[in-house]
Protein backbone atom coordinates (compact mmCIF):
# COMPACT_ATOMS: atom_id res chain seq x y z
CA UNK A 1 0.00 0.00 0.00
CA UNK A 2 2.85 2.40 0.74
CA UNK A 3 4.21 1.77 -2.76
CA UNK A 4 0.87 2.56 -4.36
CA UNK A 5 0.09 5.64 -2.25
CA UNK A 6 3.20 7.30 -0.84
CA UNK A 7 5.54 6.25 -3.68
CA UNK A 8 2.93 6.41 -6.49
CA UNK A 9 4.03 3.11 -8.06
CA UNK A 10 2.12 2.24 -11.23
CA UNK A 11 3.20 -1.43 -11.31
CA UNK A 12 4.42 -4.25 -9.08
CA UNK A 13 7.86 -4.36 -10.73
CA UNK A 14 8.67 -1.00 -9.12
CA UNK A 15 8.21 -2.43 -5.61
CA UNK A 16 11.86 -3.35 -5.26
CA UNK A 17 11.85 -4.20 -1.54
CA UNK A 18 9.40 -7.07 -2.16
CA UNK A 19 10.90 -10.45 -3.08
CA UNK A 20 10.91 -11.05 -6.83
CA UNK A 21 8.71 -14.12 -6.42
CA UNK A 22 6.08 -12.09 -4.57
CA UNK A 23 6.18 -9.40 -7.24
CA UNK A 24 5.73 -12.03 -9.96
CA UNK A 25 2.79 -13.58 -8.11
CA UNK A 26 1.16 -10.20 -7.64
CA UNK A 27 1.66 -9.35 -11.31
CA UNK A 28 0.01 -12.62 -12.29
CA UNK A 29 -3.03 -12.23 -10.05
CA UNK A 30 -3.69 -8.51 -9.65
CA UNK A 31 -3.74 -5.19 -11.46
CA UNK A 32 -3.02 -1.70 -10.14
CA UNK A 33 -6.00 -0.21 -11.89
CA UNK A 34 -5.12 3.45 -12.04
CA UNK A 35 -7.29 5.51 -14.40
CA UNK A 36 -5.81 6.25 -17.79
CA UNK A 37 -5.18 9.91 -18.57
CA UNK A 38 -6.89 10.62 -21.89
CA UNK A 39 -6.32 14.38 -21.90
CA UNK A 40 -4.84 17.14 -19.78
CA UNK A 41 -6.12 20.69 -20.20
CA UNK A 42 -4.19 23.45 -18.42
CA UNK A 43 -5.75 26.79 -17.54
CA UNK A 44 -3.99 30.15 -17.53
CA UNK A 45 -4.38 30.41 -13.74
CA UNK A 46 -2.36 27.25 -13.08
CA UNK A 47 -5.28 24.86 -12.64
CA UNK A 48 -5.33 21.75 -14.80
CA UNK A 49 -8.16 19.43 -15.78
CA UNK A 50 -7.51 15.69 -16.16
CA UNK A 51 -9.85 13.63 -18.33
CA UNK A 52 -9.68 10.00 -17.22
CA UNK A 53 -10.79 6.88 -19.06
CA UNK A 54 -11.79 4.05 -16.72
CA UNK A 55 -11.48 0.33 -17.43
CA UNK A 56 -15.01 0.02 -18.85
CA UNK A 57 -14.62 3.10 -21.07
CA UNK A 58 -16.46 5.50 -18.75
CA UNK A 59 -14.88 8.95 -18.54
CA UNK A 60 -14.62 11.28 -15.58
CA UNK A 61 -12.72 14.46 -14.82
CA UNK A 62 -10.60 15.64 -11.91
CA UNK A 63 -9.01 19.03 -11.36
CA UNK A 64 -5.65 20.06 -9.96
CA UNK A 65 -5.72 23.50 -8.30
CA UNK A 66 -2.39 25.04 -7.29
CA UNK A 67 -1.83 26.51 -3.85
CA UNK A 68 -2.72 30.20 -3.50
CA UNK A 69 0.15 32.58 -4.18
CA UNK A 70 1.37 35.57 -2.21
CA UNK A 71 0.88 33.92 1.17
CA UNK A 72 3.04 34.79 4.15
CA UNK A 73 5.97 32.50 4.77
CA UNK A 74 5.17 29.54 6.95
CA UNK A 75 1.65 29.25 5.54
CA UNK A 76 0.13 25.78 5.46
CA UNK A 77 -1.62 26.37 2.13
CA UNK A 78 -1.56 23.30 -0.09
CA UNK A 79 -2.58 22.24 -3.55
CA UNK A 80 -6.12 20.93 -4.00
CA UNK A 81 -7.36 17.95 -5.98
CA UNK A 82 -11.03 17.87 -6.91
CA UNK A 83 -12.21 14.30 -7.61
CA UNK A 84 -15.34 12.82 -9.15
CA UNK A 85 -17.46 10.19 -7.41
CA UNK A 86 -19.81 9.26 -10.28
CA UNK A 87 -19.68 9.16 -14.07
CA UNK A 88 -22.58 11.50 -14.76
CA UNK A 89 -25.07 12.87 -12.24
CA UNK A 90 -28.77 12.33 -11.69
CA UNK A 91 -29.30 15.37 -9.44
CA UNK A 92 -29.73 17.78 -12.40
CA UNK A 93 -29.03 21.13 -10.76
CA UNK A 94 -29.96 23.89 -13.18
CA UNK A 95 -26.57 25.61 -12.94
CA UNK A 96 -24.32 22.56 -13.46
CA UNK A 97 -23.12 21.18 -16.80
CA UNK A 98 -22.58 17.73 -15.26
CA UNK A 99 -26.31 17.53 -14.59
CA UNK A 100 -26.94 17.70 -18.34
CA UNK A 101 -25.45 14.20 -18.67
CA UNK A 102 -28.13 12.52 -16.61
CA UNK A 103 -27.45 9.53 -14.39
CA UNK A 104 -24.23 7.61 -14.82
CA UNK A 105 -22.68 4.91 -12.68
CA UNK A 106 -21.06 4.99 -9.28
CA UNK A 107 -17.28 4.89 -9.18
CA UNK A 108 -15.46 2.38 -7.02
CA UNK A 109 -13.20 3.52 -4.21
CA UNK A 110 -10.23 2.51 -6.34
CA UNK A 111 -11.44 4.68 -9.22
CA UNK A 112 -11.97 7.67 -6.93
CA UNK A 113 -8.66 7.30 -5.09
CA UNK A 114 -6.95 6.58 -8.41
CA UNK A 115 -7.77 10.06 -9.68
CA UNK A 116 -5.96 11.61 -6.73
CA UNK A 117 -2.97 9.25 -7.04
CA UNK A 118 -2.49 9.90 -10.75
CA UNK A 119 -2.75 13.68 -10.31
CA UNK A 120 -0.26 13.48 -7.44
CA UNK A 121 2.15 11.46 -9.57
CA UNK A 122 1.80 13.76 -12.59
CA UNK A 123 2.07 17.02 -10.62
CA UNK A 124 4.81 15.78 -8.29
CA UNK A 125 3.40 16.32 -4.80
CA UNK A 126 3.63 13.85 -1.95
CA UNK A 127 1.67 12.76 1.13
CA UNK A 128 0.30 15.51 3.38
CA UNK A 129 0.81 18.13 0.66
CA UNK A 130 -2.76 18.36 -0.67
CA UNK A 131 -6.38 19.00 0.13
CA UNK A 132 -8.90 16.66 -1.47
CA UNK A 133 -12.42 17.79 -2.29
CA UNK A 134 -15.24 15.56 -3.50
CA UNK A 135 -16.70 18.27 -5.71
CA UNK A 136 -16.23 16.81 -9.17
CA UNK A 137 -18.74 14.90 -11.25
CA UNK A 138 -21.60 13.23 -9.39
CA UNK A 139 -23.30 13.47 -6.01
CA UNK A 140 -20.93 11.88 -3.45
CA UNK A 141 -23.65 10.95 -0.98
CA UNK A 142 -25.49 8.91 -3.61
CA UNK A 143 -22.34 6.76 -3.69
CA UNK A 144 -21.65 6.87 0.01
CA UNK A 145 -20.33 3.33 0.47
CA UNK A 146 -17.50 3.85 -2.03
CA UNK A 147 -16.87 7.43 -0.93
CA UNK A 148 -16.52 6.21 2.67
CA UNK A 149 -14.01 3.54 1.58
CA UNK A 150 -12.07 6.25 -0.26
CA UNK A 151 -12.03 8.42 2.86
CA UNK A 152 -10.63 5.49 4.85
CA UNK A 153 -7.85 4.97 2.29
CA UNK A 154 -7.06 8.68 2.05
CA UNK A 155 -6.46 8.99 5.78
CA UNK A 156 -2.99 7.47 5.33
CA UNK A 157 -1.82 10.72 3.77
CA UNK A 158 -4.61 13.33 3.81
CA UNK A 159 -6.07 14.43 7.13
CA UNK A 160 -9.88 14.42 7.39
CA UNK A 161 -9.55 18.13 8.23
CA UNK A 162 -8.14 18.61 4.74
CA UNK A 163 -10.80 16.53 3.03
CA UNK A 164 -14.18 17.97 2.04
CA UNK A 165 -17.29 16.17 0.83
CA UNK A 166 -19.84 18.32 -0.97
CA UNK A 167 -23.49 17.41 -1.30
CA UNK A 168 -26.58 18.88 -2.91
CA UNK A 169 -28.47 17.90 0.24
CA UNK A 170 -28.91 14.12 0.46
CA UNK A 171 -30.20 14.04 4.02
CA UNK A 172 -29.82 10.28 4.73
CA UNK A 173 -26.24 10.47 3.47
CA UNK A 174 -25.48 13.45 5.69
CA UNK A 175 -26.76 11.56 8.72
CA UNK A 176 -24.73 8.47 7.85
CA UNK A 177 -21.56 10.45 7.15
CA UNK A 178 -21.98 12.13 10.54
CA UNK A 179 -21.53 8.76 12.23
CA UNK A 180 -17.98 8.31 10.95
CA UNK A 181 -15.29 8.36 13.62
CA UNK A 182 -13.13 10.61 11.43
CA UNK A 183 -15.40 13.00 9.59
CA UNK A 184 -14.39 15.10 6.59
CA UNK A 185 -15.40 18.71 6.25
CA UNK A 186 -18.96 19.05 4.99
CA UNK A 187 -19.97 21.44 2.21
CA UNK A 188 -23.59 21.88 1.17
CA UNK A 189 -24.72 23.32 -2.14
CA UNK A 190 -27.54 25.58 -0.96
CA UNK A 191 -28.00 28.30 -3.62
CA UNK A 192 -31.42 29.47 -2.37
CA UNK A 193 -33.05 29.81 1.03
CA UNK A 194 -36.68 29.17 0.09
CA UNK A 195 -38.10 25.84 -1.00
CA UNK A 196 -39.84 27.13 -4.13
CA UNK A 197 -36.75 28.68 -5.73
CA UNK A 198 -34.37 26.01 -4.45
CA UNK A 199 -36.53 23.25 -5.96
CA UNK A 200 -36.47 25.02 -9.33
CA UNK A 201 -32.70 25.31 -9.19
CA UNK A 202 -32.03 22.02 -7.41
CA UNK A 203 -34.78 19.42 -7.96
CA UNK A 204 -33.37 17.31 -5.11
CA UNK A 205 -34.97 19.85 -2.75
CA UNK A 206 -38.39 18.38 -3.56
CA UNK A 207 -37.28 15.16 -1.85
CA UNK A 208 -35.36 16.73 1.03
CA UNK A 209 -36.60 20.30 1.51
CA UNK A 210 -34.75 23.02 3.38
CA UNK A 211 -36.37 22.18 6.74
CA UNK A 212 -35.24 18.53 6.61
CA UNK A 213 -31.81 19.52 5.37
CA UNK A 214 -31.18 21.91 8.24
CA UNK A 215 -32.56 19.49 10.81
CA UNK A 216 -29.78 17.11 9.73
CA UNK A 217 -27.15 19.87 9.63
CA UNK A 218 -28.00 21.00 13.16
CA UNK A 219 -27.15 17.47 14.34
CA UNK A 220 -23.83 17.32 12.47
CA UNK A 221 -21.03 16.93 15.06
CA UNK A 222 -18.61 19.86 14.79
CA UNK A 223 -15.30 19.81 16.61
CA UNK A 224 -13.95 23.16 17.89
CA UNK A 225 -12.89 25.37 15.02
CA UNK A 226 -14.80 23.47 12.33
CA UNK A 227 -17.78 24.78 10.42
CA UNK A 228 -20.14 23.73 7.68
CA UNK A 229 -19.54 25.40 4.33
CA UNK A 230 -22.49 26.55 2.23
CA UNK A 231 -21.96 26.97 -1.49
CA UNK A 232 -24.21 29.49 -3.21
CA UNK A 233 -24.08 29.74 -6.99
CA UNK A 234 -25.24 33.24 -7.94
CA UNK A 235 -27.29 33.57 -11.14
CA UNK A 236 -28.17 36.97 -12.56
CA UNK A 237 -31.81 37.90 -12.01
CA UNK A 238 -32.58 34.57 -10.34
CA UNK A 239 -31.14 34.43 -6.81
CA UNK A 240 -28.90 37.50 -6.49
CA UNK A 241 -31.35 39.98 -4.97
CA UNK A 242 -30.95 41.72 -1.58
CA UNK A 243 -34.09 39.96 -0.35
CA UNK A 244 -32.57 36.59 -1.18
CA UNK A 245 -29.36 37.59 0.62
CA UNK A 246 -31.29 38.49 3.77
CA UNK A 247 -33.25 35.21 3.69
CA UNK A 248 -30.04 33.26 3.16
CA UNK A 249 -28.35 35.01 6.09
CA UNK A 250 -31.20 34.12 8.45
CA UNK A 251 -31.03 30.48 7.35
CA UNK A 252 -27.30 29.76 7.48
CA UNK A 253 -26.87 31.37 10.91
CA UNK A 254 -28.71 28.37 12.36
CA UNK A 255 -25.41 26.42 12.29
CA UNK A 256 -21.73 27.38 12.66
CA UNK A 257 -20.92 28.05 9.04
CA UNK A 258 -19.31 30.05 6.30
CA UNK A 259 -20.65 30.87 2.84
CA UNK A 260 -18.80 30.57 -0.45
CA UNK A 261 -20.46 32.70 -3.12
CA UNK A 262 -19.76 31.26 -6.58
CA UNK A 263 -20.68 33.50 -9.52
CA UNK A 264 -22.19 31.22 -12.16
CA UNK A 265 -19.69 29.65 -14.52
CA UNK A 266 -21.56 30.16 -17.75
CA UNK A 267 -22.05 27.70 -20.60
CA UNK A 268 -24.05 29.01 -23.54
CA UNK A 269 -24.59 25.50 -24.92
CA UNK A 270 -25.29 23.56 -21.73
CA UNK A 271 -26.80 26.23 -19.45
CA UNK A 272 -28.80 28.35 -21.91
CA UNK A 273 -30.46 31.45 -20.54
CA UNK A 274 -28.41 31.57 -17.34
CA UNK A 275 -25.80 34.27 -16.85
CA UNK A 276 -23.26 35.40 -14.27
CA UNK A 277 -24.18 38.47 -12.20
CA UNK A 278 -22.04 41.58 -12.46
CA UNK A 279 -19.19 41.99 -10.03
CA UNK A 280 -21.15 44.83 -8.41
CA UNK A 281 -24.16 42.55 -7.82
CA UNK A 282 -21.94 39.82 -6.36
CA UNK A 283 -20.20 42.30 -4.06
CA UNK A 284 -23.52 43.75 -2.94
CA UNK A 285 -24.88 40.27 -2.18
CA UNK A 286 -21.78 39.47 -0.17
CA UNK A 287 -22.01 42.76 1.70
CA UNK A 288 -25.59 41.97 2.73
CA UNK A 289 -24.45 38.64 4.16
CA UNK A 290 -21.44 40.14 5.93
CA UNK A 291 -23.51 42.93 7.50
CA UNK A 292 -25.79 40.22 8.91
CA UNK A 293 -22.85 38.56 10.65
CA UNK A 294 -22.24 35.80 8.10
CA UNK A 295 -18.65 34.80 7.27
CA UNK A 296 -18.62 35.04 3.47
CA UNK A 297 -16.09 34.62 0.67
CA UNK A 298 -16.56 35.20 -3.04
CA UNK A 299 -15.00 32.32 -4.94
CA UNK A 300 -14.09 33.32 -8.46
CA UNK A 301 -13.50 29.81 -9.74
CA UNK A 302 -10.13 28.68 -11.02
CA UNK A 303 -9.92 26.59 -14.17
CA UNK A 304 -12.35 28.57 -16.34
CA UNK A 305 -9.89 28.50 -19.24
CA UNK A 306 -9.88 24.71 -19.17
CA UNK A 307 -13.63 24.27 -18.56
CA UNK A 308 -12.56 22.92 -15.18
CA UNK A 309 -14.35 25.35 -12.88
CA UNK A 310 -17.22 24.60 -10.53
CA UNK A 311 -20.18 23.17 -12.45
CA UNK A 312 -18.31 22.72 -15.74
CA UNK A 313 -17.13 19.10 -15.55
CA UNK A 314 -18.70 16.74 -18.06
CA UNK A 315 -16.25 13.91 -18.78
CA UNK A 316 -16.11 14.71 -22.49
CA UNK A 317 -13.98 16.81 -24.80
CA UNK A 318 -16.68 17.14 -27.48
CA UNK A 319 -19.89 18.78 -26.18
CA UNK A 320 -22.03 17.45 -29.04
CA UNK A 321 -21.61 13.89 -27.77
CA UNK A 322 -23.38 14.62 -24.51
CA UNK A 323 -26.96 13.72 -23.75
CA UNK A 324 -28.38 17.17 -23.26
CA UNK A 325 -31.21 17.42 -20.76
CA UNK A 326 -33.15 20.71 -20.86
CA UNK A 327 -32.55 22.65 -17.65
CA UNK A 328 -35.60 23.37 -15.52
CA UNK A 329 -37.17 26.79 -15.86
CA UNK A 330 -35.86 29.05 -13.11
CA UNK A 331 -37.60 32.31 -13.88
CA UNK A 332 -41.02 33.08 -12.52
Amino acid sequence: MRWMTERRAAGFDAMTDLPSGVRAALEERFTIGLPEVEARTPSEDGAEKFLFRLADGAKVEAVYIPAPRHRASGSSERVTVCVSSQAGCAVNCAFCVTGRLGAGRNLTAGEILGQYLVVAREKGFGPREANVVFMGMGEPLLNLAQVSRTLDLLEAEVSPRRTTVSTAGVVPGIRELARRDHRPNLAVSLTAAGNALRTKLMPINAQWPVEELFAALEEWPLEPGRRITFEVVLIAGVNDSPAEARALARLVKRVPSKVNLIPLNESAEWLPGLSRPSRESVDAFGSHLASSGVDVTVRWSKGLGAAAACGQLKGRETPGRLLRVPPPSVRS
